[in-house]
């Protein structure tokens, strides 16, 4: 399998595609970075590619998306009454459309 800079002659599974998108993430950064740079966050499954996600998103939310960045965030230790616990790890994906493109993560279609 060859990774050359065009990634739309790979196919991928639709069904792993639906879930690589975990949930959407909305939080006030997320929401800044949203309206500034045309940017979306999801969290993802922790082993997605950025070809898979930009693959994912394209497909879901029908538009074009520019790039894909990737953050991994490593599980806090908790602590639960006397037992020790770890947050599980997570990664978050900021997904930049293209100009022009938006992303409805209402459900509702426009």
């Amino acid at each position: 399998m060859s990774y050359g800079h065009n990634t739309h002659g790979t196919v991928y599974d639709e069904g792993r595609l639906m879930q690589v998108l975990v949930e959407p993430i909305v939080s006030e950064k997320a929401t800044m970075v949203a309206e500034k740079n045309n940017t979306v966050t999801f969290k993802v499954l922790q082993d997605a590619t950025k070809p898979e996600i930009k693959a994912a998103v394209e497909l879901m939310f029908k538009v074009e998306v520019k790039g894909v960045s990737v953050v991994s965030i490593k599980g806090k230790s908790k602590r639960f009454g006397r037992s020790m616990g770890r947050r599980d790890n997570i990664r978050k994906a900021y997904v930049t459309l293209k100009p022009g493109q938006e992303l409805n993560l209402s459900g509702e279609s426009a």
